[in-house]
């Protein structure tokens, strides 16, 4: 069985699947709901509904308060790719890059296969360096997948 994290996660991406991407919930309701302390809603979407993975989560606290999570548009998949590329010429921790790999494969610009495969090549175990050279050779495998990626997007155009 699922944790209440992952229920709670569950619960609100098919939410807004449903309503295309924004959702507009009661924090307390929702927790009423998971028989939970809002905190571990809050928990929840600080930790599976962050910017690295593509979302915006705006909230207003109070009786009448109300959180919002907009799930952001991707640009063409070449030009996401292009973008991170760009960000990531350097040392990359293996958090923010589980992130990005996260956000391409549920953009399905990558596939499930690909994404594992990426995250085995970021993961420090594999990796076996010590820091902070373990970021800098993260960052150039990682960049050298992406543009792996974006040579094989342009040939199949």
């Amino acid at each position: 069985m699922a944790n209440l994290s992952d229920q709670i996660e569950r619960y609100l991406r098919n939410l807004i699947k449903k309503y295309q991407g924004e959702v507009e919930i009661k924090r307390n309701q929702l927790a009423n709901e998971f028989n939970c302390a809002p905190s571990q809603i809050n928990y929840v979407l600080q930790t599976r509904f962050p910017v690295e993975r593509g979302y915006v989560v705006e909230s207003q606290r109070g009786g009448g308060g109300y959180v919002r999570i907009i799930r952001l548009k991707m640009d063409s998949e070449k030009e996401q790719i292009k973008k991170i590329i760009s960000r990531f010429g350097g040392p990359i921790s293996q958090r923010e890059a589980e992130a990005v790999i996260f956000r391409l494969f549920e953009n399905e610009v990558i596939s499930f296969r690909e994404k594992i495969l990426m995250e085995t090549a970021v993961n420090k175990k594999l990796i076996g360096v010590n820091l902070p050279h373990r970021d800098y050779i993260r960052g150039r495998l990682f960049r050298g997948m992406l543009e792996v990626i974006l040579k094989m997007e342009s040939e199949e155009e």
